[in-house]
């Protein structure tokens, strides 16, 4: 019947208007405690929290946020039984059927009953907080069947947000009903887990809403705890909390970078009083004074991305800062990739007669790297981030050892990353690096060379197109190829057409192997035999026409079976 009343554009105009009614009659505590017209006015605000998909996006934001607020005042108004003590039966009753609302297959019925839960005032949540907390948290981790709700996602974390600073802090306190030494570990590790949130779809990094209603969780969580009770907040928590906010404030999108840095200094100059442990407080004051920082403007990457580079220096935040740098540093947008690849570069140059320093860099790089094998959305970005450092030198100082550890490491980890890939972007950003690892001398060398020798023979003629004319400006910036060979070296890559038919080009590669001094490829043949179903429907060489029966068709002998012989 509801539906039907509210149904049309009107109807989302009225049920805006309904709830307001309601919210309003709430506060002015109108004399219906016990009357059915509080059990209409529930439903109502129920049937709009539910009805949600079917509302038109302009208008969606303002009917949810109305019903919530009724939901508020009404709960407030009419649910206790004494003064701060909520109906039980009404409580018990209310928070089931929101918790199982927040499985529903539509993401925006997960929304509206999430920001409900977290609107529920706190004599409400008595007795029901951690399990209030345990919905919420499922409703913010990612499956596969629900890998496209961001907006659940970080709606579910505005709830939890909320419900905290609703709730209070008492170190000492019962988790049913106080934020306390017991939850404040799980709710934390929500936050910090969804800071991981990097999904993608038609409508770009919608990820992106989940980070940052988790770092504004993060910022809201810690000043509450910072007022109160401080020593709920563990060092190795503090560190991945600082740490994590420092790496958002490196990444590319300017809004998100932004506000990521704001609650990063926030927390470090807060002094009511200073939140404890964070990592290298001292450098970090020194670094970001509060005269200064406040007059940045961190969605600027002219301004940004030079300060943020900074934190390199600082141990504990090294690899975070790296991780954010080297998705802005291989990104796609030009004041992103400009900015923070001068920030990187002015930060390795100083530090570019600093063994001890430079080696840290490289195993960091190399630990990003590797836990992010096969991730393309920094694997990529961190290639052409590599091929950066090494045609601006920053490892030259490598090159005094044959086969140092980094360039051995580093080649092992491109040629994992781009094993089987037909990724056209992430094959050619493997090619520059495998072009900046032919300075260094050894045995690393002769295996790039073969590495790019196999490139030119790729099944895709734009790869070995690519291939060859980076390998062309390899040999004239890199003495890799003795002089006696040199020229034919040179006349064969800038000669050959490399994307002709592979007989063709497969002989000038080999020509190339062999000037450079290292083995040709082999080609291997690849040979698997049919399965019975298939020899049944005509793998066989002794039968022709239609398929057999399975009562009158012979078992095949070895020399029958017909192998498929590969390229």
């Amino acid at each position: 019947m509801l539906s039907f009343i509210f149904r049309g554009l009107g109807g989302e105009l009225m049920r805006r208007a309904v709830c307001i009614l309601i919210e309003n009659l709430s506060l002015s505590k109108m004399p219906f405690r016990g009357d059915a017209v509080v059990g209409a006015w529930q439903q109502l605000v129920d049937d709009t929290l539910r009805s949600l998909p079917l509302v038109s996006s302009p208008s969606r934001q303002q009917i949810k946020d109305a019903a919530v607020s009724a939901l508020a005042a009404l709960c407030d108004a009419y649910y206790t039984r004494e003064p701060g003590e909520a109906d039980p039966a009404v409580q018990e009753e209310l928070i089931s059927r929101y918790l199982a609302q927040l499985q529903s297959p539509e993401e925006m019925t997960r929304c509206g009953f999430a920001l409900a839960l977290g609107a529920l005032p706190r004599f409400f949540l008595k007795g029901q907080l951690q399990r209030v907390l345990d919905g919420l948290r499922a409703v913010t981790r990612i499956s596969p069947e629900d890998a496209g709700f961001a907006e659940s996602r970080r709606d579910a974390l505005k709830a939890i947000t909320r419900i905290c600073q609703t709730v209070g802090v008492r170190a000492e306190g019962a988790p049913d009903e106080v934020v306390c030494r017991e939850n404040v570990p799980q709710i934390y590790c929500t936050m910090l887990d969804c800071l991981s949130d990097y999904t993608t779809d038609s409508r770009g990094d919608v990820g992106a809403w989940v980070r940052e209603a988790a770092v504004t969780g993060l910022r809201d969580l810690t000043l509450l705890l910072g007022r109160g009770e401080p020593e709920l907040i563990e060092a190795p928590v503090c560190e991945r909390v600082m740490c994590c906010l420092a790496q958002q404030a490196s990444e590319k999108i300017d809004r998100f970078r932004a506000h990521a840095a704001r609650v990063f200094l926030a927390l470090l100059h807060f002094d009511g009083p200073a939140i404890p442990h964070v990592p290298h407080r001292q450098e970090l004051e020194r670094l970001f004074p509060r005269s200064t920082v406040a007059s940045v403007n961190w969605a600027a990457p002219s301004q940004a991305f030079p300060r943020v580079a900074q934190l390199l220096g600082l141990p504990a935040y090294r690899y975070h800062v790296l991780l954010g740098l080297a998705v802005s540093v291989g990104g796609l947008t030009e004041s992103t990739v400009r900015y923070s690849t001068q920030g990187l570069l002015e930060y390795m140059e100083r530090v570019r007669g600093d063994p001890r320093a430079l080696e840290d860099v490289a195993g960091a790089l190399l630990r990003v790297f590797e836990d992010n094998l096969l991730n393309d959305r920094v694997s990529v970005p961190l290639l052409r981030t590599l091929d950066q450092m090494l045609a601006h030198g920053c490892f030259d100082v490598f090159a005094a050892e044959e086969d140092h550890p980094f360039c051995v490491k580093l080649l092992a980890l491109c040629k994992e990353e781009t094993r089987k890939s037909k990724d056209v972007q992430k094959l050619r950003a493997s090619v520059a690096v495998f072009c900046g690892l032919a300075q260094f001398p050894g045995d690393v060398r002769r295996r790039v060379l073969l590495q790019l020798c196999l490139l030119l023979c790729h099944p895709f003629p734009v790869i070995r197109k690519s291939t060859a004319s980076q390998v062309y400006e390899m040999v004239l910036t890199y003495e890799v190829v003795a002089a006696d060979v040199l020229d034919e070296v040179m006349a064969v890559l800038s000669d050959t057409a490399w994307d002709a038919e592979l007989p063709v080009v497969r002989a000038q590669r080999n020509r190339l192997c062999d000037l450079l001094g290292v083995p040709r490829p082999q080609l291997v043949s690849k040979v698997t035999v049919l399965p019975l179903a298939t020899l049944s429907r005509g793998g066989c060489s002794s039968r022709k026409g239609p398929e057999p029966s399975a009562q009158n068709c012979p078992p095949c002998s070895p020399s029958q079976l017909l192998p498929v012989t590969g390229p």
